[in-house]
């Protein structure tokens, strides 16, 4: 038996960011501190950190290498160090052979790294943030948790690509993620409004920098807006969403524009700052929409494009029971919910303007068909309660 004071460290590493935070083991679990190295390789990167303790500080880390030494030099110096049980970290992207959760071995890592052109924004980073809590401690058990595994089971019809076959056979098939954070919402779901309504035909929403649905019946992904790659479905901050493949063509031809550079493009000059040409953030656009119809556009299109795709999975679905919002503009914009809303009363989608405004955990008017919720989701509480359960940590 593990002692109480037992503590998980859960790690999401991005493209410039490593988000990190410490659970002690019990129950339920205990969140003691959340922490987060932002804009690695910039000149204003910071390193903060809120609960019980608090800082924030600027540092010089031109790399990940560097920012997760910071991190781990951090952890050394901290009083309960020895506590710490186990590392779980966040994986975007398995490929077709990783979707369980599972302790990380040499083997795996091996494994990762042959599938970084899966995911070559993510994969990379994440590798290396594992390689390096092993060389420091060796003893201490890392367990990956694949992003892609909520949607692993999609149908066949929605996993297809409409590409030659012999690609699937490569692992080239829609993936879905955002799965850590769907599978907490799914469990949220089933805790407040019970096991029939996690049952019924449920539309998550999580829309954040990073933003995809995922229609849900019988508890089971059976589509999601997301694809091969996270680059797929919705606008996001900086990413496109779906385009037309004929445009890597047109500017092959009329900007020499590398495969490269465009991807650059579609990952990080695209969505809403792509649109707008001023800003990334929707809390930043909605403050200046009414002055700049750049900013006013950027939002109408997000919320257009999330729209078709609640229309599209209703059809997919056979109807709706539950629509739910969540990440940190579901969660905290209720303009933004409500334009996506609006007009959707076809489907049972009505909203109570004064539960929307004051971000209610239950936002549907009494008598809308379709019960319309607002759900905190939360990664690295869903991390570190896999990571007890593949240890056999009690929690």
């Amino acid at each position: 038996m593990k002692p109480a004071s037992s503590q998980i460290l859960t790690i999401n590493g991005g493209s410039s960011s490593i988000k990190f935070a410490l659970f002690e083991a019990g129950e339920p679990l205990r969140r003691s501190l959340d922490g987060s190295i932002d804009r690695i390789g910039l000149s204003d990167a910071t390193f903060t950190v809120k609960g019980s303790e608090k800082f924030s500080r600027a540092l010089a880390v031109p790399n990940h290498t560097v920012a997760v030494n910071v991190l781990m030099d951090w952890l050394e110096k901290r009083s309960d160090r020895d506590a710490l049980t186990a590392v779980g970290h966040r994986v975007v992207h398995g490929g077709p052979k990783y979707f369980e959760p599972q302790r990380i071995t040499p083997e795996m890592v091996e494994d990762l790294q042959g599938l970084s052109a899966f995911d070559p924004a993510h994969l990379p980073e994440e590798i290396l943030l594992t390689e390096a809590f092993h060389r420091r401690f060796p003893d201490l058990p890392q367990v990956a948790c694949f992003d892609t595994a909520f949607h692993h089971d999609l149908p066949r019809v929605a996993r297809l690509l409409p590409i030659p076959r012999r690609y699937e056979a490569q692992g080239v098939r829609r993936y879905g993620f955002h799965g850590l954070s769907y599978a907490f919402l799914m469990g949220e779901l089933a805790r407040l409004g019970g096991s029939e309504v996690a049952q019924g035909r449920v539309i998550l929403a999580h829309l954040g920098n990073g933003a995809s649905l995922a229609a849900v019946r019988h508890g089971k992904s059976i589509d999601t807006s997301m694809s091969f790659t996270p680059t797929a479905g919705v606008p996001m901050s900086t990413r496109s969403g779906d385009l037309d493949p004929g445009l890597v063509w047109y500017l092959a031809r009329t900007e020499k524009m590398s495969a490269k550079e465009f991807n650059e493009m579609v990952n990080f000059k695209s969505g809403l700052l792509g649109v707008s040409e001023t800003s990334s953030d929707m809390h930043d656009l909605l403050e200046h929409e009414t002055k700049d119809v750049r900013a006013a556009e950027a939002v109408a299109l997000f919320c257009y494009q999330v729209k078709k795709w609640i229309g599209a999975f209703a059809a997919a679905l056979g109807g709706l029971d539950t629509l739910v919002f969540a990440g940190g503009i579901g969660e905290n914009a209720p303009k933004v919910r409500a334009q996506i809303c609006a007009g959707l009363g076809f489907l049972g989608i009505e909203l109570e303007e004064k539960r929307n405004a004051a971000n209610e955990s239950v936002i549907s008017a009494a008598d809308g068909r379709v019960t319309v919720r607002v759900i905190h989701t939360d990664e690295e509480l869903m991390i570190a309660r896999t990571v007890c359960r593949v240890l056999g940590i009690r929690n």
